[in-house]
Formats: C-alpha cells, structure tokens, sequence
C-alpha cells in the first residue's frame, strides 16, 4: 500500500501486549489475537507474536477446537484464524513457537466439522448440498468461516484434499451473478441480495491461489474496487484491500484511506481487531495472510 513504515509500526506496538479483546482493555478473544500475531508477524515482531500464539494454545481444548473467548466451549469457528496465527509465528520465527499448540488436533477439528447441507431450492438461490463450514455446529454453512476454514487448510498443505476442494466450490457458489457476495445466501425470497464488502473481500482471499474460469471473480473484484472509499469502516476497508491485494489489485487512495481510518479507530474504541486487520492491509502482499493465500500461485508461476 506503500503505507509510510512509521504508521504500521505506530499500528503494530498498539497491538501489544498481547492476548486482546474486541476493544481496548476487553477481555482476550480469539479472533482479534490471532489476527493481531498474524500482523506483528508480517512486521517481524515475533516476541509479541509468540505471546499471543501461546494464548490460543492455552485455551485449545482437547478436541483440538479454539473458542471465541476463554470461558466458552462453544462455538468454534475461530479455530481456523487460531491454525493460521500459529503457522505464521512458527514459519515467520524458525524457533520453536507455540509448541503445545496441537495443530493436528485442529486439522483433525476442521476436517470433520460440517456445516448443515439443505435441500437445494429456487428460495435462497446457492447449492445448499454443498458442505462448507458454519458458525456454529448443525447450522447451515456461510461464507466467511468456510472461507477461513479454506485458507487454514491450504497453509496445512491440505490445497487437494475433498474438504477443500468443496470448500471452494461452496464459495464460488455463493458469488453473486453481478459480482461479490452476501455473508450467507444469495437469493431470499425471489430477491438476490446485495454484495458486501467483507464477505467479498475474504472469499477472493481464499480463492486467490485458484485457476476458476468463472467471470464472477473479476465482477468481484469490480465491485470492490467500485465500492471502497475513505468512508468505508475500518473492518471493510480492511478486507476490500486484502482481497484486492491478493490478486495484484489496489486504489491509488488506499494508503490515505487507511491512515484516516487507523487514526478514527486510535480516536475513538482503540479495538485490537480493527487495528490488527488495518495493519494486514497496510502491508499489502508483504503480509504473512497474503502470502499464504497466494503462496500456491506463487509456486506454480515459479515451475
């Protein structure tokens, strides 16, 4: 994004210490500490990073899975986040991170956790045969945890195995016929619904290392690029330039947008998560989730 060094630096020490919260001074959760190990590793701040690793080891249970927060069992759908965040640290540092994180456990989670399939019907518009992953168990599959679940298993080495592979089906199924996609369906009662930012931007993540002859990705990308502003949330915003930059795509605006939106965020709650996901976005196609979603593309161009 050709972000001035100083202001990702300013956004990776706001990240410390770690675990975090949602807010600044919440409680730890999951999903902002594995997306803030995955931006302090993406700007070489392994200490911080291994701190924050060895967190989402502490509250593993033993079936593998990692909770939202600590205190909960259920559900589980940040354990794909956790998967990424741990390989990151262990693959960024060399060093013997995170040890008693047990990644084949959560492997071994992600690939016999389903979402429900339904019967197919012209009501909501998708495949609902397909097996994705859900937000919690026996619920009907969506977007973005299977779009997570798809990301953790390709930087398992997992890119051919039958999960992902319908892993990537179900999102591709998913986009709509003008472009991006919805957090769930795509037609609700006769009505397609409207593309939104997040969703979009974290399904072309997982699909970036894909060869999909399918004219939707680049509507997708369309959309994305049609749609963020400087007045794009922080989350959004976020997302939107992840995916563009997983497929060589960005704003000539996009560094004057995230500095706007990382001073809001320092401005007003301070919240981990968001500051964790702008920094990813600041560092573009040097981040750790970039170069793990493209890594694949990356190795079949240099065959």
């Amino acid at each position: 994004m050709n972000l001035i060094k100083p202001a990702i630096d300013d956004l990776l020490d706001r990240l410390v210490p770690l675990p975090c919260g949602y807010q600044r001074g919440g409680p730890p959760a999951a999903e902002p500490t594995a997306l803030a190990v995955l931006a302090l590793c993406g700007g070489r701040r392994f200490d911080a990073a291994r701190v924050g690793a060895s967190w989402l080891a502490s509250v593993q249970s033993l079936d593998g899975r990692v909770p939202p927060l600590a205190d909960l069992n259920w559900p589980a759908w940040p354990t794909p986040l956790a998967v990424l965040a741990v390989l990151a640290a262990r693959n960024e540092d060399r060093g013997d991170v995170s040890k008693s994180f047990d990644v084949d456990r959560a492997t071994q989670w992600l690939l016999t956790s389903a979402g429900k399939p339904i019967p197919t019907s012209t009501e909501f518009g998708h495949d609902g045969r397909l097996i994705g992953w859900s937000w919690a168990a026996g619920t009907h599959a969506w977007v973005e945890p299977t779009a997570w679940s798809v990301l953790a298993l390709k930087a398992l080495g997992l890119s051919d195995h039958r999960r992902t592979r319908e892993g990537v089906k179900l999102l591709v199924d998913r986009l709509l016929s003008t472009g991006g996609c919805n957090y769930g369906n795509t037609v609700v009662l006769g009505q397609r619904l409207r593309s939104h930012i997040e969703p979009t931007g974290l399904t072309l993540l997982a699909l970036a290392d894909e060869t999909i002859a399918d004219p939707r990705i680049d509507l997708s990308l369309r959309f994305l690029q049609s749609a963020l502003s400087a007045e794009t949330t922080p989350i959004s915003l976020a997302y939107g330039l992840l995916g563009l930059a997983a497929f060589e795509r960005t704003s000539t605006d996009a560094a004057d947008w995230l500095v706007r939106q990382s001073r809001r965020v320092v401005g007003d709650d301070g919240s981990p998560l968001k500051l964790a996901l702008l920094a990813m976005a600041s560092q573009g196609a040097s981040g750790v989730l970039i170069r793990s979603a493209c890594a694949q593309r990356t190795a079949s161009l240099g065959a």
